[in-house]
């Protein structure tokens, strides 16, 4: 009875110093394998993995623990694509107070953005508004064109009369009604007062 629990206690000392081997050996692997400090060092690392799906899952891993890049000057910057604008930073992440200063640029930029658009709609409603009052204008002066071509009915030259005396001066072709007339009229008064004697006037008496 003796000797089995002796057999089982050196087996729970052998698994127990198996297992603390083991553990020791884990935490000394980690701590030979020193974790990334930025962006680059974490992608570097991803480059060596066994697959292409373990690959792309380590670089999104990169993106997600690092926002900034080094420089090559040194130090890291951080890209805002809200602003499409870039930022100098101390570390691979920004600062508390290197965040405040995005923000606060951030807020900016929208402040500038609004501006920009409402200064780019009132010179567009200017532009529509000069384009109407143009139109009006060359409508008014193709209006007045239009009048100015109605042609203005010019009254008919009264026609002289056939029968009537002749104008002095006129030339007067012989043997035509209009020269002959005249004299034809006057021997005519003068046959009338031959068969109608003017009476004549009786004596003022005394």
């Amino acid at each position: 009875m003796s000797v089995v629990v002796a057999s089982r206690r050196a087996a729970l000392f052998v698994a127990a110093a198996g297992f603390f081997l083991l553990t020791l050996s884990h935490a000394q692997a980690q701590w030979w394998k020193r974790a990334p400090v930025d962006f680059e060092e974490c992608a570097d690392a991803a480059e060596k993995a066994a697959t292409k799906t373990e690959k792309t899952s380590a670089l999104a891993d990169c993106n997600a623990k690092f926002a900034g890049r080094r420089k090559a000057g040194g130090g890291y910057s951080y890209y805002d694509f809200l602003q499409d604008r870039t930022f100098d930073i101390a570390g691979p992440n920004p600062t508390p107070d290197e965040q405040k200063k995005i923000d606060e640029s951030y807020t900016a930029y929208l402040a500038n953005q609004r501006r920009s658009n409402e200064a780019a709609q009132a010179a567009m409603r200017q532009q529509r508004e000069q384009q109407e009052r143009q139109a009006q204008q060359i409508q008014q002066v193709a209006l007045r064109t239009e009048v100015e071509r109605v042609p203005v009915p010019v009254e008919r030259p009264k026609v002289q009369q056939a029968i009537g005396p002749r104008a002095k001066g006129a030339p007067c072709a012989k043997g035509s009604f209009s020269c002959e007339w005249p004299r034809l009229s006057e021997g005519l008064n003068d046959l009338k007062k031959l068969f109608n004697p003017t009476p004549s006037k009786p004596a003022k008496k005394g």
